[in-house]
C-alpha cells in the first residue's frame, strides 16, 4: 500500500508543539480592519491552540509533520 500524504493545505496552516498540541493562527485579521479595534487586531496577530476535539482530526491531516 502506498504511503498516506498529508493534506498540504493542513500542513501550512498549522503545526504542532513540543508536547503535541497543535498551534494555529486565528481567523478574521485579513481584511476589513478599519472598523475592527486596535485591541481586537492586536490580539488576533499572536497565535493560539486548537481545541482538543478539533486536534486529533487535525494531527492525522498533517501526519505529524
Amino acid at each position: 500500500m502506498p504511503k498516506m500524504k498529508s493534506q498540504r493545505g493542513a500542513v501550512k496552516r498549522f503545526r504542532t508543539t513540543g508536547t503535541g498540541k497543535v498551534r494555529r493562527h486565528k481567523a478574521f485579521g485579513s481584511h476589513i480592519l478599519t472598523k475592527k479595534s486596535t485591541k481586537r487586531k492586536r490580539g488576533l496577530r499572536e497565535a493560539t491552540l486548537a481545541s482538543p476535539g478539533d486536534a486529533a482530526r487535525i494531527k492525522r491531516m498533517i501526519l505529524n509533520k
